[in-house]
């Protein structure tokens, strides 16, 4: 036995009427179409790939102890000390 759950969606007027037209077409429904369209996303949200940040650093013995507590503002202005404007 195949037990259904009922539930109401909404969905903007111009997405229904291309499903529509698209069951009709296919000589389908569009709760066919529905169902298609969430096991194609459940299926690929299932084998997505987590996004992993990869290490980038540099050579360098960390942070100048001059810099260790100073604001975002001060240490822009290490960078682009020497660079014009």
């Amino acid at each position: 036995m195949h037990l259904c759950m009922k539930t109401t969606i909404e969905i903007s007027d111009s997405l229904y009427e291309e499903a529509r037209i698209i069951a009709a077409g296919e000589k389908s429904s569009i709760k066919a179409l529905i169902e298609e369209g969430l096991r194609k996303v459940i299926e690929e949200r299932k084998h997505r790939q987590h996004f992993k940040l990869r290490k980038a650093t540099f050579k360098g013995n960390g942070l100048q102890a001059e810099l260790a507590d100073a604001s975002w503002e001060k240490i822009r202005e290490k960078v682009y000390e020497g660079r014009g404007g």
